[in-house]
């Protein structure tokens, strides 16, 4: 998520449109000669009353689009081009194509690490090479896209960052015995008048995430769109992770930082359906699961996280258990 220089209805739409015209001219009660009802005659299409027969998930063309929750930063073996965007070969996109069996020339990952929505219809300079608009990767035959954006609009690392600098700040003032703040990060983000700088970013961030899927909804019509949301990164009790963070943040701000993740997964929830997307939630079924957890079970690294992987990023397992979620809400 962090800015590193800079996260088939290939006939089923056809044939009820045509069942709708054969209907409309229909004055038999709804059967023909052989006496059965035209609903049976139509795939896709049931009597009422009947099961819904389940549409089949797509098979591809799949496109992925995100940040560095997207690529899987730092996580082996990297793939694609360019370098700069830092892409897992076992990140969610590339576990759920799998998953989907999506044949490789139908799938096509474009996240890149540090990516905005603004890089979705931009080229991205990475500092190790340019990463085409991502949008550029849809066409009219893209039958599924899959979307984690929304955390570097809203500075959600510069606010991670912030608290530990603010909190620093105030340890400073209890050594020299000045008065210390109960919650120096969330003064720091609060004016006077009750304005929250973060949570504006965040209706900011929703705002353009509203334009981004109208654009992708424009460009790749028959596609499905499943909006992925960020896994919980603190636990509910912030004061269980004292063993893991210290006393690096007060314990106040710990929940203060988890209050701006849950804002950003509501505003990404809001927009997916107001869309007509899905929106994927990561967050709840990662409870326990977060950066404070044992490493045997956290599927988020903390901010000193093992050999080579990227801090208050998700890990192999973290982007395993995101694919797991990806696939059943495509599956249904």
């Amino acid at each position: 998520m962090p800015r590193t220089t800079r996260p088939t209805l290939t006939m089923t739409a056809g044939a009820a449109a045509l069942a709708a015209l054969l209907l409309a001219g229909c004055t038999g009660g709804g059967t023909d000669n052989q006496g059965k009802d035209l609903a049976d005659a139509v795939p896709g299409r049931t009597k009422a009353g009947a099961t819904p027969i389940p549409t089949p998930p797509p098979t591809g063309p799949y496109v992925a689009l995100g940040d560095s929750y997207t690529a899987g930063m730092q996580i082996p073996p990297h793939t694609g081009e360019p370098r700069g965007c830092s892409r897992s070969g076992v990140n969610y996109p590339s576990l759920v194509a799998k998953g989907l069996g999506v044949a490789s020339g139908e799938f096509r990952d474009v996240s890149c690490t540090g990516a905005t929505t603004v890089d979705l219809t931009a080229p991205q300079d990475t500092g190790n090479g340019t990463n085409p608009a991502q949008l550029d990767a849809l066409t009219a035959d893209t039958r599924l896209v899959t979307l984690g954006i929304g955390g570097n609009d809203a500075g959600f690392m510069e606010v991670v960052t912030e608290c530990a600098k603010d909190n620093l700040v105030d340890a400073v003032k209890g050594v020299i015995k000045q008065t210390r703040a109960a919650s120096p990060c969330r003064d720091h983000y609060s004016s006077g008048d009750g304005d929250d700088q973060v949570q504006r970013k965040v209706n900011e961030a929703g705002d353009r995430l509203g334009k981004v899927l109208q654009d992708i909804k424009r460009r790749s019509p028959q596609a499905r769109v499943y909006v992925i949301g960020y896994p919980t990164l603190l636990p509910a009790d912030p004061a269980s992770c004292l063993p893991v963070l210290g006393k690096t943040v007060a314990v106040p701000d710990l929940g203060f930082l988890s209050e701006k993740e849950q804002q950003l997964n509501g505003m990404l929830k809001k927009h997916a359906q107001a869309a007509g997307a899905v929106f994927v939630d990561t967050a709840g079924p990662s409870a326990g699961h977060d950066m404070c957890a044992g490493e045997d079970r956290r599927w988020v690294e903390p901010p000193f996280p093992a050999r080579g992987l990227a801090p208050i990023h998700p890990n192999a397992k973290g982007q395993e258990a995101v694919s797991g979620f990806v696939l059943k809400a495509i599956r249904g």
